[in-house]
């Protein structure tokens, strides 16, 4: 097992700069997400510590060895991709056992190998069967497995969960964490679905347009979203914004504190509780009930013209097109810099 260093890691293609000096260490053992939106660099990024692109500067080391002109082969990586990428003609039992083979390990070590790689990830049964009689979730694990014999330093996968439905996501997921849990191993996993990196990470890294917007525990990340970027990117439904014009007019005593013109105000759908008229924050016109069963997302709009969500634990007892006033703790509203969109 290893850590990973970054150090002032950039990309090129021509004249076009796609990622712009990301710094980062991941300790060893840690379980690691870069997300963000498409065409942010997440991929690229992981596609350069697996060896898969060259870098255009900066170094990277897995554990205390700079790994820049190390072929992807002699890294000690393993990679997951979004396609699990299985021969067709061949057994699951030899797909797992492929990269061994070539690499020219004993018969038996591959043997060992392979049945306990599909204990781990109770696909024992299927070890005679060819991919295309196995489901989409039981070929992503076949592709892990072929991953976890290779024994590496470092995971890597590039959303191993894009191409199953939603049930398979949700177990797939799981036994991923379980997997870590197990093996204790340092994993990298990219993925656009904030859900993935909050439920899975020990430490999120947030990327916008190639460059790293924050990195920190899913928890902080949450609570203390370092500009509003990352806050409307992490929670779902994602962060409401604000002017302070758009706030009901006693919204300062609320809160606690003067609103400037220069800021703008961010609260969470979760947190906006349901008061009478005259101890409000802000106040929306009923729009539309998605009434979900174990909560409702409540859309509304500002006199101001701002849409905005509030998620309820039951739908609101008022009519389409009536008014709704929304609290919230003080503690819990977010202020950014209208500017900047750096926290205040």
């Amino acid at each position: 097992m290893a850590g990973l260093t970054l150090r002032d890691v950039r990309k090129s293609y021509g004249e076009t700069q796609v990622m712009h000096g990301v710094d980062l260490d991941i300790e060893d053992g840690e379980f690691v997400v870069f997300v963000g939106p498409s065409g942010c660099g997440k991929s690229t990024l992981l596609r350069m510590i697996a060896g898969l692109e060259e870098i255009s500067g900066g170094s990277v080391a897995i554990g205390d060895t700079e790994v820049n002109e190390v072929a992807a082969s002699k890294r000690g990586v393993a990679m997951v991709f979004q396609t699990y990428a299985l021969y067709p003609h061949m057994t699951v039992y030899k797909n797992m056992a492929f990269g061994l083979k070539q690499a020219k390990t004993d018969p038996a070590e591959i043997d060992r190998r392979v049945k306990a790689a599909a204990e781990i990830l109770q696909i024992t049964d299927y070890l005679e069967r060819s991919p295309r009689n196995l489901s989409g979730g039981q070929r992503q694990r076949v592709a892990i497995g072929r991953a976890i014999v290779r024994d590496p330093k470092v995971f890597l996968f590039d959303e191993p969960l894009s191409n199953l439905d939603a049930a398979l996501r949700v177990q797939t997921r799981l036994e991923i964490a379980r997997l870590h849990e197990r093996l204790q191993t340092t994993m990298i996993y990219v993925t656009h679905d904030q859900v993935e990196a909050m439920t899975l990470a020990d430490k999120i890294v947030v990327l916008r347009d190639g460059r790293v917007e924050q990195v920190g525990s899913p928890i902080t990340l949450y609570d203390t979203p370092a500009n509003s970027f990352v806050a409307q990117f992490i929670g779902s439904p994602k962060m409401n914004f604000f002017e302070s014009s758009d706030l009901a007019s006693g919204a300062s005593e609320v809160l606690g504190r003067t609103l400037a013109g220069d800021e703008h105000v961010g609260l969470r759908p979760e947190h906006l509780l349901p008061v009478s008229s005259g101890s409000s924050v802000i106040e929306g016109k009923l729009e539309l009930v998605e009434n979900l069963g174990e909560y409702a997302l409540v859309h509304l709009v500002t006199e101001t013209g701002v849409e905005f969500i509030a998620k309820t634990e039951k739908p609101p007892v008022q009519a389409k097109g009536e008014t709704i006033g929304f609290s919230i703790k003080p503690e819990l509203a977010h202020i950014f810099d209208k500017q900047t969109g750096l926290r205040k």
